[in-house]
């Protein structure tokens, strides 16, 4: 066995953990071969806008670039000034992990808004949105994320609302989708349904938590709610050369649904996860674990008795949310089986009867 590489390893930490599907690796594979003209002048990154646009609707426009943070950063940067500033919640990944990009690269202020399940309202909004001149940045756009960072999710008409008041008050709205596969799945509906429809300005679009080795999209939604992407993107070391390899990725995910069968995969991955530990909690084979959010997505949250988290991480890694409460994530991806989730629900069944 290549001791740099354990095939049947399976965690809970991230989706990041997970490799890369097979079908984005034999698009990679088929897209090396002879010269083609670099920075998108490709016949790859052309058929990535014309799959968005079948998604999304005819005028939207799909940069592509290497990552998540990339993807936020150049999005929002097209989407203000350099005096403006973008009220999301406080755990907005654009806020607590992103390592300072968005204002040190972007150039912009965040104005954190704390919230119980990592979700704006209308009314959280309207509360921050005014400015007291010279003496504040300015709030310009409005960031929510799709599933967010609580693995939560914001129904349709919650988008909408959002999206309205935000309108209504001279700002626009951007959206993160790093987990975007998961949320659609989940909501059942188009994403158009739920992003342009509902007044989304930008989009970034995520693949690397979806099976991509590294490729996210900024997908303008609203062509008037930007300026200047072609130059950021370069700016802000986003640029690929050699872009058909990027857009190959996103254009193997969005060919026959790849993106929305392997969200929908995980997230049926993190429904089977919750049930089994309800169904030892049932019938007291798991005990002393409390779910601490709604499984919406791809994500569990829960609260473990003490010890239990580490006895588990000598099996399976995963992270820590909440210290102080002995709060977990975890995280199922494209690549999670059942037979990985039942030896997850049995380990934490030894674990917990163990320190019981």
């Amino acid at each position: 066995m290549d001791p740099l590489h354990d095939a049947l390893r399976r965690d809970f930490a991230s989706d990041n953990y997970a490799g890369a599907h097979p079908e984005v690796i034999a698009a990679i594979a088929a897209a090396n071969g002879g010269h083609v003209t670099s920075y998108g002048e490709d016949a790859h990154t052309a058929r990535l806008q014309e799959l968005f646009r079948e998604l999304l609707g005819d005028g939207v426009e799909a940069f592509p670039v290497f990552t998540g943070t990339g993807a936020n950063v150049v999005g929002l940067q097209a989407m203000m000034t350099r005096w403006g500033a973008v009220i999301a919640p406080a755990l907005a990944h654009i806020n607590t992990d992103e390592g300072g990009a968005p204002e040190k690269v972007g150039g912009f202020k965040i104005v954190p808004v704390a919230t119980a399940d990592a979700k704006l309202t209308p009314e959280m909004i309207r509360a921050v949105a005014g400015s007291r001149g010279v003496h504040q940045a300015v709030p310009q756009v409005v960031s929510i994320t799709q599933s967010t960072e609580l693995g939560t999710l914001y129904s349709r008409d919650e988008v909408a609302a959002i999206a309205d008041t935000a309108h209504e008050l001279g700002l626009t709205v951007h959206m993160d989708g790093a987990r975007i596969a998961n949320a659609a799945a989940a909501l059942n509906m188009p994403l158009q349904a739920f992003t342009r429809d509902a007044g989304v300005d930008v989009l970034s679009f995520g693949g690397t938590k979806n099976g991509a080795i590294g490729a996210e999209a900024v997908v303008v939604l609203n062509p008037d709610a930007v300026v200047g992407i072609p130059y950021l993107r370069k700016s802000a070391m986003q640029l690929a050369s050699k872009m058909r390899f990027v857009s190959a990725q996103l254009v193997a995910l969005l060919t026959d649904d790849l993106w929305l069968r392997s969200g929908a995969h995980a997230n049926a991955m993190a429904a089977r996860l919750r049930s089994g530990i309800e169904a030892g909690l049932a019938d007291s084979s798991i005990r002393g674990v409390a779910f601490t959010q709604p499984t919406q997505a791809n994500g569990v949250f829960a609260a473990l008795p003490e010890g239990v988290a580490d006895r588990l991480r000598e099996r399976f890694r995963f992270y820590d949310w909440n210290e102080a409460t002995r709060e977990v994530r975890w995280l199922t991806s494209f690549d999670t089986t059942e037979a990985d989730i039942d030896a997850f629900v049995a380990a934490i069944a030894e674990a917990t009867t163990t320190s019981a």
